[in-house]
């Protein structure tokens, strides 16, 4: 796990398929690792921060940043936790 982002939060597998005809194997690996898991809380905690505003227009406005930045202020204490 990265100690930064916790790594990713919906990785994709690698694929392998066989050619009935020939035999051969082949794997394919997926080009995306997906967001990171410190992506994923911070999208979670900002829907909480949304959807509990007084005003949504009002955060949307002019607090944006503050919001953003507190989403990944509590996505950072939940990758910190998880190392406790």
């Amino acid at each position: 796990m990265l100690n930064e982002t916790g790594g990713p939060a919906f990785p994709t597998n690698t694929q392998i398929s066989q050619n009935t005809a020939t035999g051969e194997t082949t794997g394919y690996q997926y080009l995306s690792d997906g967001m990171t898991l410190r992506d994923y809380f911070a999208a979670k905690a900002m829907y909480a921060f949304i959807s509990n505003s007084e005003s949504y227009v009002l955060t949307m406005n002019s607090h944006l940043p503050t919001v953003a930045g507190a989403s990944y202020a509590m996505a950072d204490a939940m990758l910190k936790a998880r190392e406790e």
